[in-house]
C-alpha cells in the first residue's frame, strides 16, 4: 500500500473510532432532549413575577410534552451509542480477545505523556467535575426547596436519600453499561440524563424533584466509575496511578467549587431553582467535548474492532509503526482467552477477582459509614462529648485545612510506593483514628489537641481511601469487568451511605463510643482481606496484572 492510500486507510479508522454507531438517532435523540427541557423554560420565566416561586402552579401542555420527549430522547440517543449487533454479542457474551488478534498495548503503555493524554485528562477532569457538581447541589437547594414546599427538614433530607440511592443503583448499572456498549457511551448518556434532569428546575411539587433527583443521582454515580475506566485504559502504565487519583481530587475539589459558586451568584438572583437548570448547559459542555473522549482501544479490541482500536492506539503512542510492532513476545492476557470466563457482576465475587472484590466492597460500605455516618454526626457528637459548641466549627475547619496536604501525599505514595499497600494504610490509618475516637471517650478525656489530632487523622485518611479505592478499582480487573467492577465498588461506598443514614434515623451514631467502634471493625476487616488478596498495580500494564492474578490463581 502506498503512503497516500495508507493515511486515507489511518483517516477513516479515526474517524470510525471516534464516530456514533447511529449518528442520526444519537443527534435527534438530543436534539429531543433539549427541545423537551427548553418546552419548560417560558414556565421558569413566569416565575419572575412571584419571585421565583411555582409551588402549585399547573403544569400546561407544553411542560407535559416535554416531559414525554426527554425519555423518548434519552432512548433514541441510547440507541445511537449502541454498538453493531455483532460487537454486542461478543461484549454480552464476553468472549473477548481471540488467539492471535491481541492489540499492542505494551507498546502504548511504554510512551511518555503527549498532548492527545492531556486533552483526555482535562476532558476527564471536566466531565468528573460537573458529575461532582450534581450531587453537591443539593446542600445549596435544601434551604429554598423546604421554604417553598413548606416542608420539615426530615421531608426534605429524603431528597438526598433519594439522590443517593440513585448514585448506587447508577454505579452499577452504568458500569455493567460500559462494559457492554462502550465506555464513551456511559459517559455521554449521562451528560444526556443531566440535561434531561433539568427540567427538575421548573417542577411545582416536590414529588417530581423527587423523581428527577433520583434520576440525576442515577447519571451522576454511573459517570464517575466510567471516567477512572476510561483513564485507566488509556494512560501510559508508568503514569497510571498518579493520574487517577488526581482525576479524582481535582474533579472533586473542583465540583463542590463550581456548585458552591454557582450558589452564591445564581441562587440569589434566581432562586435554588436555577442550580437545577444548569443541568442544561453543565450536559452540553459535555456534549459538545465528545469528539474529545475516545473510546477505549482495550474495549474495542476485546470487542472485536481491530481496526478502531489501532486507530485510538495510534493517536496516542504517537507512530502508527510502534502500534504495529510485533507481538509474539508479549502475548495478550490470558484471562481474555480463559474458557472458564465469566461476565457480569457475578464474574466479581467469583474465581480469581473474588477475595479483592470482597476487600473493595467491604472497604467501600465501612467508607460510605464513615463519610455519610460518623462524619456527618461528628460536629452534634463534639458538643455532646464536652468541646465548647462555639469551637465545634473552628475545630472542624482547622482539622480540613490540615487535611488538605493529605491529598499530595496521597498521590505521592500511589504513584512512588504501592498502590494496593498505600490503599490499606489509609484503611488502617481510619481504623486507628475511629478507634482514637472510642478510646477518648472511654477515658473521658477532654482535650482538644487529643480531639483536633484524631479529627485532622480521620479527615486524612477517610479522603485517602476514597481517593485510591475506585482508583485501585479500575486498574485490577480484566477488560469485560472494568466497568462493572469499578461501578459495583462505587455503589458500595453509597451503599455505606444509606446504611449511615439509616444508621442516624434510628438513633445509632448518636452514640459515640459504640458507633465509632461498630465502624472500625469493617474498615479493619477491609485491610486484612486486601492484605491478603490483593496485588501490586504500580506502574504495571493493565494486561500484566492479569497475568499475575491468573499465575496466583494457577498455584
Amino acid at each position: 500500500m502506498t503512503e497516500a492510500p495508507r493515511l486515507r486507510a489511518q483517516r477513516s479508522d479515526d474517524r470510525q473510532a471516534l464516530a456514533f454507531h447511529h449518528p442520526l438517532a444519537f443527534w435527534a435523540g438530543c436534539a429531543l432532549i433539549i427541545a423537551g427541557v427548553a418546552s419548560h423554560m417560558p414556565m421558569f420565566m413566569m416565575g419572575q413575577h412571584t419571585h421565583w416561586q411555582m409551588v402549585g402552579m399547573p403544569m400546561d401542555a407544553w411542560m407535559l410534552w416535554g416531559m414525554a420527549m426527554i425519555p423518548a430522547g434519552v432512548l433514541l440517543a441510547g440507541f445511537g451509542l449502541m454498538p453493531r449487533l455483532d460487537q454486542l454479542r461478543e461484549s454480552l457474551l464476553g468472549s473477548g480477545q481471540l488467539p492471535g488478534r491481541h492489540a499492542h498495548f505494551h507498546v502504548a503503555d511504554g510512551v511518555p505523556l503527549n498532548r492527545e493524554h492531556w486533552k483526555l485528562v482535562v476532558v476527564l477532569v471536566v466531565a468528573l467535575a460537573v458529575d461532582v457538581m450534581k450531587p453537591a447541589t443539593l446542600g445549596f437547594v435544601m434551604p429554598g426547596m423546604s421554604a417553598e414546599y413548606s416542608i420539615t427538614k426530615p421531608t426534605a433530607s429524603v431528597l438526598a436519600l433519594v439522590a443517593l440511592i440513585g448514585t448506587t443503583v447508577g454505579s452499577i448499572v452504568w458500569g455493567r453499561l460500559a462494559d457492554v456498549f462502550g465506555r464513551r457511551a456511559g459517559i455521554l448518556l449521562s451528560a444526556l440524563m443531566f440535561i434531561g434532569t433539568a427540567i427538575c428546575g421548573a417542577m411545582p411539587t416536590f414529588e417530581w424533584n423527587l423523581v428527577m433527583c433520583f434520576l440525576m443521582g442515577a447519571s451522576a454515580g454511573g459517570m464517575l466509575p466510567i471516567a477512572f475506566t476510561l483513564m485507566a485504559e488509556t494512560v501510559p502504565a508508568a503514569h497510571r496511578g498518579w493520574l487517577l487519583v488526581a482525576l479524582g481530587g481535582v474533579g472533586t475539589s473542583a465540583g463542590y467549587l463550581l456548585a458552591a459558586g454557582a450558589a452564591a451568584t445564581l441562587e440569589p438572583l434566581f432562586s435554588w431553582r436555577v442550580l437545577w437548570l444548569l443541568n442544561l448547559p453543565t450536559g452540553l459542555l459535555i456534549l459538545l467535548l465528545n469528539r474529545y473522549i475516545p473510546e477505549s482501544p482495550r474495549f474495542l479490541s476485546n470487542a472485536g474492532l481491530e481496526r478502531q482500536a489501532h486507530a485510538v492506539l495510534r493517536k496516542f503512542s504517537g507512530t502508527a509503526a510502534a502500534v504495529e510492532h510485533d507481538d509474539s513476545h508479549h502475548p495478550g492476557p490470558p484471562v481474555l482467552d480463559d474458557p472458564r470466563v465469566l461476565t457480569g457482576t457475578r464474574a466479581l465475587l467469583r474465581g480469581r477477582h473474588a477475595g479483592i472484590t470482597w476487600g473493595l466492597v467491604v472497604c467501600g460500605v465501612a467508607w460510605g459509614l464513615v463519610n455519610f455516618g460518623f462524619v456527618l454526626w461528628l460536629p452534634v457528637n463534639l458538643v455532646q462529648f464536652g468541646v465548647d459548641p462555639a469551637g465545634v466549627n473552628a475545630v472542624l475547619a482547622e482539622s480540613a485545612l490540615l487535611a488538605l496536604p493529605g491529598i499530595a501525599l496521597v498521590v505521592w505514595l500511589y504513584h512512588r510506593w504501592s498502590s494496593v499497600r498505600t490503599l490499606v494504610l489509609f484503611i488502617a490509618l481510619t481504623t486507628a483514628s475511629l478507634l482514637a475516637f472510642f478510646a477518648i471517650a472511654l477515658s473521658g478525656l477532654q482535650s482538644a489537641l487529643a480531639t483536633t489530632l484524631a479529627t485532622v487523622a480521620l479527615l486524612v485518611s477517610v479522603s485517602g481511601v476514597i481517593a485510591t479505592l475506585i482508583p485501585y478499582a479500575a486498574e485490577i480487573y480484566p477488560v469485560q469487568l472494568r466497568g462493572t467492577g469499578s461501578g459495583v465498588i462505587a455503589a458500595s461506598s453509597k451503599f455505606g451511605g444509606i446504611l449511615g443514614a439509616a444508621f442516624g434515623v434510628v438513633g445509632l451514631l448518636e452514640h459515640f463510643m459504640l458507633s465509632a467502634l461498630l465502624i472500625a471493625l469493617p474498615m479493619a476487616v477491609s485491610a486484612v482481606l486486601l492484605l491478603r488478596s490483593g496485588i501490586e498495580t504500580r506502574g504495571q500494564g493493565l494486561e500484566d496484572i492479569q497475568h499475575v492474578l491468573a499465575a496466583r490463581d494457577d498455584a
